[in-house]
């Protein structure tokens, strides 16, 4: 990944964190990813395109999908950023993230983090998807399991 040139100087923003309070150091327009993976050492959201089309860092933003790498850091003040990382509750995955592994979905594992978030997002917004719905989600996979992505919301959405 490439580092994030900026203008502006740096400043103090504060935001929570899968859960927990954080504050850092970073120029206002500075993308989330970049504070997230630079300076926060969070890695789920993988950097793909930079411009918000592979979707490859779908994270969310009080509880809304976002891709971090378009989003300023200063958009985020005194909001809820979730990650892959504070997906699971504790010990217990998340439901997506459970499907994810009952249906065999990863190949490669690049895009999953993304997916996932993406899909746990689809079905907080709607917890009965039709395939339509289900192919909305834009997230880019290299390795083509879109079937099996398929599978796993299906499952989610018939377990609830």
């Amino acid at each position: 990944m490439s580092s994030h040139a900026s203008d502006s100087s740096p400043s103090s923003h504060s935001f929570v964190l899968n859960g927990e309070r954080v504050t850092v150091e970073a120029p206002a327009d500075m993308p989330l990813l970049w504070v997230l993976r630079d300076l926060l050492n969070v890695t789920g959201p993988k950097y793909g395109c930079g411009v918000g089309v592979c979707r490859a860092c779908t994270s969310h933003l009080d509880g809304g999908e976002i891709q971090p790498c378009v989003v300023p850091v200063a958009d985020c003040a005194d909001r809820e950023v979730t990650t892959i990382e504070g997906l699971a509750d504790g010990n217990r995955l998340h439901p997506v993230q459970q499907a994810w592994l009952d249906c065999d979905v990863a190949q490669c594992g690049f895009c999953q983090p993304g997916q996932i978030m993406a899909a746990a997002a689809l079905l907080k917004r709607t917890p009965r998807p039709s395939d339509a719905d289900i192919d909305a989600i834009e997230n880019v996979c290299r390795c083509g399991t879109y079937s099996r992505i398929r599978e796993a919301i299906k499952k989610v959405s018939a377990d609830t």
